[in-house]
Formats: structure tokens, sequence, C-alpha cells
């Protein structure tokens, strides 16, 4: 895979407009675990090979179970996410996926789990992610294959349902 357009060379001006979103999550209120859980969901959805590598890599510094990471996919389907985080995953599958728009009954019971300020901080984050997978996703960056391998040995395998499963080959 080629690489395309490097943003950040040709408008550096764009990328530190991504930067101040980024440093506004930094300093919101947001949990490290409620951040990895956006980013990683939502590049799943988004098939962004770049930031699936990077968010599963910081998820795990952050104490990320290798379960929580390989079912995150399939959250609807196990016992391992606690009530708020299956209301952010829920709202952060809606909001990526918006052509059918965030229903009444996601947006509610996120809602009623965080106050406003916390809500509109989740939003952010997932709107963030959003721009950085479609950033990445149309630019090919692909600089970082190899450079990770090195860090991280591993496969990063398509599921087929928009889902991706990073298989760490030191541990096989």
């Amino acid at each position: 895979m080629e690489s395309r357009i490097d943003i950040q060379k040709v408008e550096p001006a764009a990328y530190q407009a991504m930067y101040a979103l980024e440093k506004y999550l930094a300093t919101s209120a947001l949990t490290a675990t409620h951040k990895e859980l956006i980013k990683l969901r939502t590049s799943q959805i988004n098939g962004c090979a770049f930031c699936i590598n990077m968010h599963s890599i910081d998820a795990r510094k952050l104490g990320e179970t290798e379960q929580r990471i390989y079912l995150l996919n399939a959250w609807r389907e196990t016992n391992l996410y606690t009530e708020k985080e299956q209301a952010i995953l829920a709202l952060t599958e809606e909001v990526t996926l918006i052509t059918n728009h965030v229903s009444d009954a996601t947006y509610q019971k996120a809602a009623s789990l965080f106050d406003e300020n916390y809500l509109a901080q989740v939003i952010m984050a997932i709107v963030t992610i959003n721009a950085w997978n479609r950033i990445a996703i149309t630019s090919k960056n692909n600089s970082w294959i190899k450079k990770q391998q090195r860090i991280l040995p591993g496969l990063l395998i398509n599921t087929g349902r928009n889902s991706f499963l990073f298989i760490n080959t030191n541990q096989i």
C-alpha cells in the first residue's frame, strides 16, 4: 500500500487544529479507559488499521486486558463492560455510523448515566477519533507498519464485520 498526501506536512495548521481537540480531551474528565474504548471501537468500525494498532497498544499500556480488547467488537455479547462503558460503546457506534442517526434510546441511556459535561466530552472524543480515522484512511498512512512490527510483532486480522483482531505473535 502506497502512502498518499501527508496532510501534516502540507497543511500543518489543520493538524494543529486536530491537536487542539486532543489537548482539550487530555484535560477533560474522561477516564483513560473510556477514551481508549472510544478510540479503539471507532477505529474498528472504520477499519483504520493505523489507529487500531496504536490504540490497542495504548490500551494495554493503561492496563486494559487482552480479553476486553479482543472482545470489544462483540461487547454486547459479554459481561466484561460496565453499564457506563456499554452506554459509551453504543453511543460510539451510532455516532460513527451516523447515517442511521443516534437513537433516542441510546442517547437517553448515556444521558441518564453521565452529567452533561461528561456526555459532551464523550461525544467530542467520538467525533475526534472519527476525524483521525478518516485522515489516516484517506491518506493511507502506512509508515507505522514496519516500525510497529519491530515493537510488537503481530497479526491484524479483519474479522469481516468492520472489526479487527490483533494477535501478538510473541505470545503464540
